[in-house]
């Protein structure tokens, strides 16, 4: 059992650095933010931070009538995950909650990569696994000279 473990922990090891992804994005910490005042629409807030010290991007909970969005987003992008009865990945963003502009966000999120994760998981998942996944996910996202805005 041991064993397994040290082989699944090395290949995923090794398949994060080859795709030139650091360790260091493998571990993060989710905070809650509290006693914040950002309207009806919103329902919780996190800070998610890859390295001690290092940027943190906030993830803002929006309940809406097909379930859950998570709104991530930081000074230079920003991706829209939902978890709904069709399962769990990203979408498109509504407008008005958008903050960067499209011309940044599109440089630095790869369109390709946001495809792929559109369905992560076919289940609806709560705000643990949810970020969970996300802190997982994000960082394929960003074009590979932008992962340096996580850390």
């Amino acid at each position: 059992m041991f064993s397994a473990f040290v082989v699944c922990f090395l290949v995923a090891s090794f398949s994060v650095n080859a795709s030139g992804y650091t360790t260091e994005l493998l571990e993060y910490e989710i905070t809650a933010v509290d006693n914040l005042n950002l309207g009806k629409s919103v329902a919780k807030v996190w800070n998610l931070t890859y390295s001690e010290g290092g940027k943190s991007v906030t993830v803002i909970k929006r309940n809406t009538s097909e379930g859950a969005v998570y709104v991530v987003n930081s000074d230079f992008f920003e991706v829209c995950y939902a978890s709904t009865t069709k399962g769990f990945g990203t979408r498109t963003m509504k407008k008005s909650w958008s903050k960067v502009p499209f011309q940044i966000n599109d440089v630095v999120i790869n369109s390709d990569e946001v495809k792929k994760q559109q369905i992560i998981t076919p289940e609806k998942v709560d705000d643990k696994k949810a970020l969970g996944l996300i802190a997982s996910y994000l960082p394929v996202l960003l074009n590979e000279q932008y992962t340096h805005l996580l850390n």
